[in-house]
């Protein structure tokens, strides 16, 4: 009772009423990457590499959420429908597969390359690319591998950016009850991608590299920018621009991180917004320590920081689109898509969420990070499994996690309350 009684009951009732007006609706169908021709009129093309630290499947969705070992690589074609019948920041994901060109996004080639092969297609590609400009995407937390390939696509194609799209994508099994599994990954890939930027950076017929980070992204950025400066004495110098959407970063190691990224630096380009309700989860989680992609930047000590230290700020609060958690404004908007595009054009110094109803339910419990309280959100997230497809595909999984856990603390309390006390 406790437990219960410590979640909000607006946001209960809040999610209970989106249960009933959602229930029944079918969730994203499996194997949208799957390639299909493409002979719809007004279709646009994005063509882009893809390096990956993922486990590989022979299934219909080509990676999954687990972790790889050595990096992989993928040339993909996303076509993208006529401009006239899509919102710009929309991805209009399949609802059958295979896709329908004229009003889905849809792949129409997947080539698995060695990394030979990914060399040679980056050296021919940035020849033919206007300033020899390379646009690296780390995506967020929560996010599958098709969910990385069409929204950064999307961003590709509706900033107008004449690039080089390079995907870089870790292992997120693309579900909110996977948050710590996630945090992890970050670790994991870190390495991986700032050998990949380190390449980019020495390799002479690229002119700049602009990154673009979202959510926990951010932490994959910003740890293999530090490593690289701490190896180099600095971020290499063709790495021009570090834009940080939505960052799912505490602010205090966020002050940490950027004292040791050297000088001279990148232009650093900041999104924030204070309604992002993802990152004030993240927030009440983390030890209520705000995270640097919802402060303030007019208030204090945020407004000194960033202008010590030359970051521009992009407050995104005011900005309205139809993100229900206001996680992932960067990309639903196209006034901001379009100046990412125009930042790079000029030279100067940006989620798609396969949320379940349930797993949003689990979201707000404040200690869903412990045993007890994903015991909590499970609880009340389980009628919703039964009608929404989202939340059950990842339900019996956390089951089998928290069992495990539930085990293992007893065992552990177990041996707590056995062991001798020491003289």
């Amino acid at each position: 009772m406790r437990i219960l009684a410590a979640l909000r009951w607006r946001e209960i009732v809040s999610c209970l009423v989106v249960v009933f007006l959602v229930a029944g609706c079918g969730g994203r169908p499996d194997g949208v990457l799957i390639p299909v021709p493409d002979e719809a009129p007004g279709t646009s093309r994005v063509n882009m590499i893809v390096a990956t630290v993922r486990a590989r499947t022979d299934g219909p969705d080509v990676y999954t959420g687990e972790r790889g070992g050595t990096p992989t690589f993928m040339e993909i074609d996303v076509s993208i429908p006529p401009d006239g019948t899509r919102a710009m920041g929309e991805v209009q994901w399949p609802k059958t597969v295979p896709g329908n060109p004229a009003t889905d996004f849809v792949t129409t080639r997947l080539e698995d390359l060695t990394s030979d092969q990914a060399v040679k297609w980056f050296n021919a590609r940035i020849k033919r690319t206007p300033g020899r400009q390379a646009l690296v995407f780390v995506h967020g937390y929560n996010q599958r591998f098709d969910d990385a390939v069409f929204r950064f696509a999307q961003i590709v194609h509706d900033s107008g950016a004449d690039v080089t799209p390079v995907l870089f994508t870790w292992p997120s099994r693309g579900s909110l009850l996977a948050y710590g599994y996630d945090r992890e990954s970050t670790s994991y890939s870190r390495d991986a991608l700032e050998r990949l930027l380190t390449f980019m950076a020495k390799d002479p017929n690229v002119g700049e590299i602009s990154i673009l980070a979202h959510s926990m992204g951010n932490v994959v950025t910003l740890e293999a920018l530090r490593q690289m400066a701490i190896r180099n004495g600095r971020i290499l110098p063709k790495i021009k621009n570090v834009m940080l959407a939505a960052p799912d970063v505490d602010s205090d190691v966020f002050r940490v991180i950027f004292d040791e990224l050297g000088k001279p630096r990148p232009n650093f380009t900041l999104f924030v917004s204070q309604d992002d309700k993802a990152l004030a989860v993240s927030k009440r989680v983390w030890g209520d320590v705000p995270r640097i992609g919802q402060v303030d930047p007019t208030q204090e000590p945020y407004r000194s920081e960033f202008e010590k230290n030359h970051i521009t700020v992009l407050d995104l609060t005011k900005l309205k689109t139809d993100d229900p958690l206001n996680h992932g404004k960067f990309a639903a908007s196209p006034e901001v898509v379009q100046s990412i595009g125009a930042r790079l054009a000029e030279g100067q110094t940006m989620t798609d969420q396969r949320v379940g109803i349930g797993d949003r339910i689990v979201q707000f419990s404040t200690d869903a990070a412990s045993t007890v309280g994903t015991a909590a959100g499970l609880v009340i997230a389980a009628p919703v499994a039964v009608v929404d497809s989202n939340t059950r595909e990842h339900y019996s999984s956390q089951m089998n996690h928290l069992g495990t856990s539930i085990s293992d603390t007893a065992a552990s309390g177990s041996q707590a309350v056995s062991a001798p006390v020491s003289k």
